[in-house]
């Protein structure tokens, strides 16, 4: 979205009222239509958002614009951080609230807080939470540091279990969105070996599981309706995603333990109890964590991601230049009161060939911003670009932050709301 051109009506040619002021350009668009054409996720040919849309253009630095949009249509008012990563010598990185698996704090909070604030250019809430705990309900990654690991979303709003899609960056640099599924392995001497079912995140539903708890976890669980043994860990050596660990204590059969700080804590649960309970003070094993997107269809290979972030949301509402947004109540169990219902909403996308990320607020639950429906934020990110978007947390959770402030309009009353996480972009130029 280059100043300069109009490219809010999807490339149709508007009259501009250019006027500068500071480092502010002022795009004025003409009532057009655009009638560009998108196929959804059934195959079918679908309108773009049907709005005409007034756009004011900041840049805030080399290759990153915010653009502040308006339109009578919703009415809305949507804010739109463009990071062209070509131009951008800066990197997208995943923050949680208080450095901790399970707080609250508001987005401009986590920017305030960061060892380089100045250099945050823009930050977005990102995944969905408890709001008791502020635990989030997908896979965690962060610099390259798991710190959540589920094979099923933690959430109990969703129509049926499945995994939520998530944005990553694999270790290669790579953007991709998928519904990624926390793929971990224990490797013993001898050749041996048995999944990690979840990491710093017990499933008591279960008949049998293995937890690997960090230090992040501060304590294990207890767990008397099972089974179990752990045992404490200590770091041997890391490459990659594969860490060697020696085991330094014995075995015990009930939680509630300490995680050695810098180690870790392997617990069983159900009959692969005994194997845990089986190990020796000494013992080194090797564990691997990673993740997957299988396809139940088995039309494409199981694809395997070493993330170095991995942040979730819900549910996708573009895939590869289609629309997702119809196809979630199937594919990601939404719900229908808040996938079909206008609401205040979050977003992050990438376009096609991965260059430019795009984070994206609208502002909700007021006369002059009525919100969006899923559909109606797909469309509206397919017409600026986004090739693959994911849906963040909205309602009163939307925040976007530009420099150290809050841009958008946060639907609470009482203002900006406490998330559990945030994305957040940050220069590597030096002030």
């Amino acid at each position: 979205m280059g100043r300069g051109r109009c490219e809010v009506l999807g490339g149709v040619e508007a009259i501009l009222a250019l006027s500068v002021r500071r480092s502010w350009v002022i795009l004025v668009a003409l009532p057009v239509v655009a009638q560009t054409q998108q196929v959804d996720g059934r195959g079918r040919s679908v309108p773009l958002l049907s709005a005409r849309f007034s756009d004011s253009v900041a840049s805030v630095a080399p290759g990153v614009e915010w653009h502040r949009m308006r339109s009578d249509a919703g009415p809305w008012i949507v804010n739109l951080v463009s990071v062209d990563l070509k131009r951008c010598a800066c990197d997208l990185r995943h923050v949680r609230a208080k450095d901790s698996l399970v707080a609250r704090e508001k987005v401009s909070e986590m920017v305030a807080r960061q060892p380089d604030a100045s250099r945050v250019l823009a930050a977005i809430n990102a995944d969905f939470f408890d709001v008791k705990t502020g635990e989030n309900e997908n896979n965690q990654v962060i610099d390259g540091e798991w710190w959540k690991g589920v094979r099923v979303t933690d959430s109990p709003y969703d129509t049926f279990d499945n995994p939520h899609t998530q944005f990553a960056i694999g270790l290669d640099g790579k953007l991709r969105m998928d519904q990624y599924v926390f793929e971990g392995t224990v490797e013993l001497r001898g050749g041996d070996a048995f999944p990690v079912t979840a990491l710093n995140h017990l499933e008591s539903k279960t008949l049998e599981a293995t937890v690997l708890y960090t230090e992040r976890f501060g304590r294990t669980p207890r767990d008397t309706a099972r089974a179990m043994a752990e045992v404490p860990l200590r770091v041997i050596s890391r490459r990659n995603d594969s860490t060697v660990y020696e085991i330094t204590g014995p075995a015990t059969k009930v939680g509630g333990n300490a995680i050695p700080a810098g180690g870790a804590v392997l617990a069983a649960y159900g009959p692969r109890s005994k194997t845990v309970a089986a190990f020796n003070v000494g013992d080194s094993i090797v564990v691997v964590l990673g993740a997957s997107s299988p396809r139940g269809d088995g039309s494409r290979p199981n694809r395997r991601l070493s993330p170095r972030l991995l942040i979730g949301g819900w549910p996708r509402v573009l895939s590869n230049g289609q629309l997702a947004a119809t196809r979630a109540p199937w594919d990601e169990g939404t719900l229908s009161s808040n996938a079909e219902a206008r609401h205040p909403r979050s977003a992050v996308g990438f376009s096609r060939d991965s260059s430019t990320v795009y984070l994206v607020t609208v502002d909700g639950r007021s006369e002059t911003s009525v919100g969006m429906t899923l559909r109606e934020l797909a469309l509206f990110m397919g017409e600026y670009r986004s090739w693959n978007a994911l849906n963040f947390d909205g309602g009163g959770s939307t925040a976007l932050v530009v420099e150290g402030s809050v841009v958008n309009k946060p639907s609470d009353t009482t203002g900006e709301r406490p998330v559990g996480n945030a994305l957040i972009i940050v220069s590597r130029a030096r002030p």
